[in-house]
């Protein structure tokens, strides 16, 4: 389904100190669930209006109601254990740290609906408007898979995946038959594929990066198996990390441009591209006629504005590769793929998704 979607945010929001605090009595057991859904529900509220306001084209909850962009697998899947797979994140603080992820222990169960709780409030509030974002299948079998914990019931991380395929194939479907006309997969351990470091790594354990790339493409695929292209808008959203204004990856998208963008089998991809880690835009060339790129111009990362003049300049570059009218713009990330929350200010973030869609505005009308 083709849209004129030319200003838009990746999906999470930095959560109001309120939530967070009510989120933290809730894990100690001093808040009722019933109240901290209240007050979700009112951040939501504020949120959906705020980006109306704004003049973004398609809205989020923000993600209010997580505790990480990929949380609510392990919240709605039975199978995963309270261990973590490290990360070597770089930036402010940055160092090993523990992905927000759960690692695979078992056998994995579906027992709910991973955004069961989002949809309904989403479809009251902003009608036809909003989309809904999922961790894609592929981010587990980086993130989720850890020797001595998941390989007794997974023996290769293909065998993994095949149980994440059907589990979020799933709630697409579901999503599907709810009307929902917007789905966004986050995807950005593709980005491990695309780092000389990381690949390294996966050789070192013995595993084959090209051959990975290629399961976890067709595993997306297969997650969106028969979706209707005259109803749904489908993207993916491709970044290096993003916790806390740190990163994991860096490097441009030539290594993995070929086969991501010409095999995986969306309507839009969104792409950071906020500064020297994300390369320039020629790989873009191989983006296949018709699709469209958003332009991640404007980083979450920091609370420095960037100057309208240049990003319309960064378009026109763009421009080269992808004609202009499949190009549209949006912040690099979201501000909270944690919690916590990337390191500026509400303020902060409203005046950057302002810039986004009067920048918009400028381009396109």
């Amino acid at each position: 389904m083709k849209t004129e979607i030319r200003a838009e945010q990746v999906g999470s929001l930095l959560r109001p100190p309120e939530l967070l605090r009510a989120r933290a009595a809730h894990a100690d057991a001093r808040l009722p669930m019933a109240e901290l859904r209240f007050l979700e529900d009112l951040a939501i509220q504020e949120a959906i209006q705020k980006q109306r306001d704004i003049g973004l084209d398609i809205l989020s909850d923000g993600e209010m109601r997580r505790g990480s962009w990929l949380t609510d697998m392990a919240d709605a899947v039975d199978g995963f254990v309270r261990q973590k797979v490290m990360m070597d994140w770089k930036g402010p603080g940055g160092g090993l740290e523990a992905s927000t992820a759960n690692a695979v222990g078992a056998k994995l169960r579906k027992v709910r609906k991973m955004t069961g709780d989002e949809l309904p409030h989403l479809q009251a509030l902003a009608p036809g408007q909003f989309k809904i974002t999922l961790p894609a299948p592929s981010n587990f079998m980086v993130a989720s898979y850890k020797p001595g914990v998941t390989d007794p019931f997974y023996p290769t991380h293909g065998e993994l995946l095949r149980d994440l395929v059907e589990i979020v194939r799933d709630e697409v479907q579901w999503l599907v038959t709810e009307g929902v006309t917007y789905m966004q997969f986050d995807a950005p351990y593709y980005s491990h594929y695309l780092n000389p470091e990381h690949r390294g790594q996966m050789r070192e354990q013995g595993r084959d990066p090209d051959r990975e790339l290629d399961e976890g493409i067709a595993a997306d695929n297969a997650s969106l198996a028969d979706v209707p292209r005259d109803k749904v808008e489908v993207a993916l959203h491709v970044c290096r990390g993003n916790s806390r204004s740190r990163w994991y990856s860096e490097g441009g998208y030539g290594a993995i441009a070929e086969k991501l963008f010409g095999a995986i089998d969306v309507d839009r991809f969104l792409l950071e591209f906020d500064d020297e880690r994300s390369g320039d835009f020629e790989p873009l060339r191989q983006v296949p006629h018709g699709r469209t790129v958003v332009l991640g111009l404007i980083t979450t990362k920091e609370p420095r504005l960037e100057s309208m003049d240049e990003l319309r300049r960064r378009i026109d570059s763009a421009a080269r590769y992808v004609p202009m009218e499949n190009l549209a713009i949006s912040p690099q990330c979201g501000f909270a793929s944690v919690a916590l929350g990337n390191l500026l200010s509400m303020d902060d973030q409203w005046r950057k998704l302002e810039l986004v869609a009067d920048t918009a505005r400028k381009v396109w009308g």
